[in-house]
């Protein structure tokens, strides 16, 4: 049986997969494992603005009540707003329904632990164990009470400016809000810190969320920064954890870009704990190289910004993220923070006086094709997928790399190979990807 949680929580199709039902079951057995018996525990619940999560929402706050939870709904706010309000609250733990940069139709259910941290995998599977389990339910007194928090984006903009260290004064930045959770805070934030802010995709209605818009889909995003003259754009997902950016000229910056302007930052300020940068797997080379050639170390993590931030808390390094846009800032954030990273991106802008595309240019990327084929996770380990990948790598030796893995949180399989041209890059990738789509 395939383990329930993936990379990034819970997630499927939001009443095929994720249904009502298991959406309760979930929040039930969280409570069973996640609350202390010596007092009536206290769960913040959030969401992203797809339409499945009215009715997921509903299912969760239902479930929480029913094993005897005081419940905080927030409302639609993005990931680590409810991340943040969980340990602003002081809640036993917090709960977010989104999918995040998948398509309208899937949702997801990611859970934190108190302070708003990520949960183990251990953690995990203690919750998964308990669905389904027999128990004693409340009745009466004891049953749940549900209250709205009305000002909670209010909380987390205070966080947000008290964390920026430079105004923006100046800048005008084009905000690609993906449709989604977003959608209103990100410009706000923005806006209150200095910038000139220019919104895109703004205006969720349930299903325009991702629509060809967000950090996955970024070509309007690009022509925008170049229409309106702005210094740069920045780039959410459906529930904003993630942030990517473009230059002026209309080039993506992407995070590993990000990840070394940051790094270089912070070291240059004394803050970049013992010299290192945390990355995953899908890391490009060029950011090893960057690193290394700034005298900053690279710790590497298995891929999911619960592995990053795990190796940030057991080490005590400041800073970690992802190719993907997931920047994680210890010092400011229990997750990866969208808006935050934005705001820490644009007050270097503004601090150096340079563009977005100089600061970036200090890593030279090996090109790199990432091909994801729908295929079962178990591919990978089919032998004439094993046999693909072998002879890539031996093809390459040590001028490249091909890393083979199973999505975390769709039915994907992810095919990514470095090379020293784009061209060896794609037809290396593809060899792999047609061995794949053949299993």
């Amino acid at each position: 049986m395939a383990r329930l949680f993936g990379t990034d929580g819970v997630r499927g199709l939001a009443n095929g997969d994720l249904t009502p039902e298991l959406a309760m079951a979930v929040a039930v057995a969280a409570v069973h494992v996640l609350a202390s018996e010596s007092h009536t525990p206290i769960v913040v619940v959030g969401r992203d603005p797809r339409a499945s999560g009215e009715m997921l929402e509903a299912a969760v706050v239902a479930g929480l009540a029913s094993a005897g939870a005081t419940v905080v709904r927030v409302g639609v706010l993005p990931t680590p707003a409810v991340a943040y309000l969980t340990g602003e609250v002081r809640a036993d733990f917090g709960v977010m329904v989104s999918a995040s940069h998948n398509p309208m139709p899937d949702n997801g259910i990611k859970l934190f632990a108190a302070g708003g941290h990520k949960l183990s995998d251990e953690i995990e599977d203690a919750i998964e164990a308990r669905i389904g389990e027999k128990w004693q339910r409340p009745t009466g007194a004891g049953v749940g009470r549900v209250h709205d928090l009305l000002d909670g984006a209010e909380h987390y903009l205070k966080h947000l400016r008290a964390a920026v260290p430079q105004s923006l004064d100046g800048l005008t930045v084009v905000v690609d809000c993906a449709h989604g959770a977003a959608s209103d805070v990100a410009p706000a934030a923005y806006r209150e810190a200095g910038a000139t802010v220019i919104p895109l995709f703004a205006e969720p209605d349930g299903v325009n969320i991702n629509d060809n818009c967000g950090a996955t889909h970024m070509d309007a995003l690009r022509a925008a920064v170049v229409e309106h003259g702005a210094h740069l754009g920045i780039a959410h997902d459906g529930d904003a954890d993630r942030c990517l950016a473009v230059s002026a000229g209309g080039e993506i910056v992407d995070g590993d870009q990000i990840m070394a302007i940051l790094a270089l930052a912070l070291q240059e300020s004394g803050d970049l704990a013992k010299d290192t940068l945390v990355a995953t797997v899908m890391s490009n080379l060029g950011l090893k190289l960057a690193m290394r050639a700034a005298g900053i170390e690279f710790h590497e993590t298995k891929v999911g910004d619960r592995y990053l931030l795990e190796a940030l808390r057991e080490h005590g390094f400041s800073l970690g993220g992802e190719q993907s846009g997931h920047i994680v800032l210890p010092g400011y954030a229990t997750t990866g923070d969208g808006l935050l990273t934005g705001l820490m991106l644009m007050a270097r802008v503004a601090a150096t006086g340079r563009t977005l595309a100089d600061l970036a240019s200090v890593v030279t990327r090996l090109p790199q094709r990432l091909v994801n084929v729908r295929a079962d996770r178990s591919a990978v380990s089919h032998p004439a997928v094993i046999a693909a990948v072998e002879q890539v790598t031996s093809e390459l030796g040590t001028t490249g790399r091909v890393l083979l893995r199973p999505s975390g949180t769709e039915p994907l399989v992810r095919v990514m190979v470095e090379a020293p041209t784009p061209e060896l890059a794609e037809s290396c990738a593809e060899r792999i990807a047609s061995a794949v789509r053949a299993v």
